[in-house]
């Protein structure tokens, strides 16, 4: 199965599933009247994180897969973009005010229940496009092991360091 965010008219953006077998058809995941987007299966594909703006700002949310179920609110002061760490046991996202953030999450067996812990700052970060970047914008990853993040950072203006292109190099030859 591939998540991905499709755009209607009367819904906004939404969150859709594409079953990656010939034979069957995309289906909506979450459809509401609010902007959904940026899901991620949990590892054992049971619950997705998602980001909706239905409160009035963006929200990280995890529902049960492929439901039905009750959401879980899993930010608590804004959030975008999330990742489960492969364990399955924690969700990272990017706070609105540009904090990598991780928030502790346990899942029930049935994937009808989510205990949630309160979620910490890991460090602070400045992604590229801010951390409500536009359509297909993924600004960060996460090793397998959850411990280090690669970030599309924002550059500093005036900061940029010069570029050496060496033209016609020959590595020595004969050693």
């Amino acid at each position: 199965m591939l998540l991905f965010r499709r755009n209607d008219p009367q819904t906004r953006r939404d969150v859709s599933v594409l079953p990656l077998s010939s034979d069957k058809n995309p289906f909506p995941f979450h459809r509401t009247p609010f902007d959904e987007r940026d899901g991620q299966f949990s590892p054992d594909g049971k619950s997705v994180a998602y980001q909706s703006n239905e409160s009035g700002r963006f929200e990280i949310y995890v529902r049960p897969f492929p439901g039905p179920g009750r959401k879980f609110q899993i930010s608590t002061n804004g959030g975008a973009q999330p990742r489960w760490n492969k364990n399955g046991k924690e969700i990272f996202y990017v706070s609105l005010d540009s904090k990598m953030m991780a928030a502790p999450v346990r899942l029930t067996a049935d994937g009808q229940s989510v205990e949630t812990g309160t979620p910490a700052a890991l460090f602070p970060v400045r992604i590229a496009l801010g951390p409500l970047p536009g359509p297909n914008k993924q600004q960060y990853a996460v090793s397998s092991d959850g411990q280090r993040f690669l970030v599309n950072l924002a550059a500093d203006e005036g900061a940029a360091s010069p570029i050496t292109l060496i033209l016609n190099w020959h590595p020595e030859r004969g050693k």
